[in-house]
């Protein structure tokens, strides 16, 4: 459960710090409703750019930004790309819903708004007092620090050395304090080594995504009702909901699958992860190249035993997929010789890397189950190419100049010809597997109870978190009433 208690102190510095800076704080019900944001704030949203620091942009961590970069305001069903049976190779339709049109182009800053709102409405994290630190392999610290700069507090961004360079620029640039750990997306002991050194200090308080229950609780209550409305939209006479498919990362996206599964109860829910890296699979370490999944542990809030099967991607094919959707050469072949619409090719550089390795799961998930086309699965695409250019120059350096050949190989080997090996159906006592090697990251190396393991599996807790977000919708509108900021506009 989400620790919802108040510290006076703290939070009167907040409401103090709100006031003065004239920040006013949105609720989990307007991030799934913005049509319901105050139609003043809305007005003004009308001349602030996506990416500008601005608190007003906290109304924009939603799904149903219009995709325009500035100005925009709100949709009644969030952006999302149709991937055709000529580009994925399989009959069933898939869907993706889009991240880049979230600020800082990522939907991990809803997943960190999940994690710092209820200790900021709260008076637990006081602005004046504490440094809001952000351990990630990528796009959750970005959110994090982000978000801490539009409510006036310092953040501080952990996140491995060999992540790409836009990220390491973009974070310095919004003023956070930045810390890079030793290796890839894999080392996340590394990342849990740096923050347990900072929580020494009482002036760093750490919000780490792999064990915060905000973030599940942000994307039950926000990702899975907006995928559902995807669904809805374009679903057509005796088609069915048959399967969602998400990377691991830090497991919170994983919520969206629960709350899918509970609207569309034979959803079958995949958890994907890189085969350099087969944690889920094989018990597994290694390195991999697929930048924003976390590895070698499983995130204390996978709720593994709602989860169906675990399918591992070749980090080769997302890099590959990368070229081909970013290149001159790619889009030539996407348009000339696959014939797919000019727009759906633009639409293409939407897809970052874990956005590939995302679709391509459902292309495996499909297989798999040999869904048809009166079935559709869904998925999301955390980021967008945008965060990737450096990568793409580092694919051309190492495989040298691309050519419409070359292009045509990449999608003939790297998503058409993909196979249903390196995955599997779980079975409970499979589940229950992956669940108890969580003992070792959490129990033995980060101060959980064992009574608190058990509680995951036996307990059933996920209901009572993803409920709270009723909670801390009444403490936001406790902290605006406070502030005075709504009544005033």
């Amino acid at each position: 459960m989400i620790d919802l208690h108040i510290n006076r102190e703290g939070l009167d510095h907040n409401i103090q710090n709100a006031r003065e800076n004239g920040i006013i704080i949105p609720t989990i019900a307007q991030m799934r409703h913005p049509e319901t944001i105050p139609e003043k704030i809305q007005e003004r949203l009308k001349s602030v750019g996506l990416w500008e620091v601005n608190p007003l942009n906290l109304f924009r961590i939603t799904w149903k930004n219009e995709a325009k970069e500035s100005g925009g305001l709100f949709q009644a069903v969030p952006n999302y790309i149709e991937l055709p049976p000529k580009l994925t190779g399989v009959p069933c339709r898939i869907i993706a819903m889009v991240g880049k049109w979230f600020p800082t182009g990522c939907h991990k800053v809803g997943a960190s708004f999940g994690c710092l709102a209820p200790r900021l409405v709260t008076g637990q994290f006081d602005v004046k007092a504490h440094k809001a630190v952000w351990p990630s392999t990528g796009n959750y610290c970005r959110g994090g620090a982000f978000n801490s700069a539009l409510l006036g507090a310092q953040g501080v961004a952990i996140l491995p050395a060999e992540m790409s360079r836009e990220r390491f620029d973009w974070l310095r640039e919004i003023g956070a304090e930045v810390i890079a750990t030793p290796g890839c997306e894999s080392n996340v002991k590394e990342i849990f080594d740096k923050t347990n050194e900072l929580k020494q200090d009482p002036h760093y308080m750490i919000f780490n995504q792999f064990e915060e229950m905000g973030n599940p609780l942000w994307h039950y209550n926000v990702t899975g009702n907006a995928l559902a409305d995807v669904f809805e939209t374009v679903k057509l006479p005796g088609d069915r909901f048959a399967g969602a498919c998400f990377t691991s990362g830090s497991a919170g996206t994983l919520s969206t699958g629960d709350r899918l599964k509970e609207l569309y109860p034979h959803l079958k829910l995949a958890v994907g992860e890189a085969l350099q890296c087969p944690t889920i699979l094989e018990n597994g370490f290694g390195g991999h190249r697929i930048e924003g999944i976390g590895d070698k542990h499983i995130p204390w809030i996978h709720n593994v035993k709602n989860t169906d099967m675990v399918i591992d991607i070749d980090d080769e094919d997302s890099q590959r997929l990368l070229r081909l959707f970013n290149t001159p050469e790619g889009r030539t072949y996407l348009k000339e010789e696959l014939r797919l619409a000019p727009e759906l090719v633009e639409q293409l550089t939407w897809l970052g890397i874990s956005g590939i390795a995302n679709v391509l799961c459902c292309i495996k998930m499909a297989k798999y189950y040999e869904f048809t086309s009166r079935d559709v699965v869904g998925t999301v695409l955390t980021d967008s190419a945008a965060m990737y250019q450096s990568r793409i120059g580092e694919l051309n350096g190492e495989y040298g100049a691309y050519t419409v050949h070359e292009a045509a190989l990449d999608h003939g080997v790297h998503m058409l010809a993909v196979k249903t090996d390196s995955m599997q159906e779980l079975t409970y006592a499979d589940r229950k597997r992956v669940h108890n090697l969580k003992y070792y990251t959490w129990v033995e190396q980060q101060g959980k109870t064992v009574e608190e393991l058990n509680a995951l599996w036996y307990e059933g807790i996920w209901d009572a978190v993803h409920a709270q977000a009723k909670d801390l919708d009444e403490l936001i509108d406790a902290f605006n009433e406070a502030t005075g900021l709504l009544k005033a506009l």
